[in-house]
């Protein structure tokens, strides 16, 4: 995309210090309590229609979640023309927004769900991952809402083990260690590195980049599956 990006992101603020208290706790329930709640019938309608494309297809996947307007997805599929990417977001404006394309090859596709019961429909259906990405999910930054951060949620036990690798990147680096410590309890070993792309994988990293503040990566080795 050609659009430019101002300098005015503010940074994240938080009445947080340091990894959340309750994490290990919440992780450690969410672990032994699987998550059942009912599927939403458009999620499932959209993952049936996908499933078929990704059950057909002979080569990696590659998912990308939260995908927003699918900029990154389109990136990803430009940088892994053998891959078959997969961008997910809940938002169906986001999804179908006329945004300027950097690439129109046919090995991507954009789904509106919820990632919430898609990724219960992904484990079931053996999805071969082979990177799963998380690019600046809403960080939910006040104590209060842990739960509302994907390493604070019920799903957490099923997202990690989507992909060989797992790739979140943020402009907060708690949120980062928060999920590299939740992911450490459940078993797996995850790495952070400071972002120094040139090109920016997604809108919001092009204005964090704008307002000069540093991203971060984690990078988790999933579980088999």
């Amino acid at each position: 995309m050609n659009e430019q990006y101002t300098g005015d992101s503010k940074a994240i603020v938080t009445n947080q210090q340091g990894i959340h208290e309750k994490l290990e706790e919440i992780v450690e329930k969410h672990l032994t309590h699987p998550f059942q709640k009912p599927y939403q019938a458009h999620t499932k309608d959209a993952f049936d229609e996908i499933n078929a494309i990704v059950q057909a297809f002979d080569g990696p996947i590659i998912l990308d979640s939260c995908c927003g307007v699918g900029q990154s997805t389109r990136l990803l599929a430009k940088r892994n023309p053998d891959a078959l990417v997969i961008g997910v977001d809940k938002s169906a404006h986001r999804i179908n927004r006329n945004v300027e394309h950097t690439y129109d090859g046919d090995n991507f596709y954009l789904i509106r769900a919820d990632l919430n019961d898609f990724y219960r429909l992904v484990k079931a259906a053996n999805w071969p991952i082979s990177k799963h990405y998380i690019l600046y999910p809403n960080p939910w930054p006040k104590s209060k809402h842990i739960q509302r951060r994907w390493h604070g949620s019920a799903v957490f036990p099923v997202l990690i083990t989507l992909g060989e690798e797992i790739i979140l990147r943020s402009n907060w680096l708690l949120y980062l260690e928060e999920f590299q410590e939740a992911a450490d309890i459940a078993g797996l070993v995850g790495e952070i590195t400071e972002v120094n792309d040139a090109e920016p994988i997604t809108p919001f990293e092009a204005k964090y980049q704008a307002s000069g503040q540093q991203c971060w990566q984690l990078l988790v080795k999933a579980a088999s599956y």
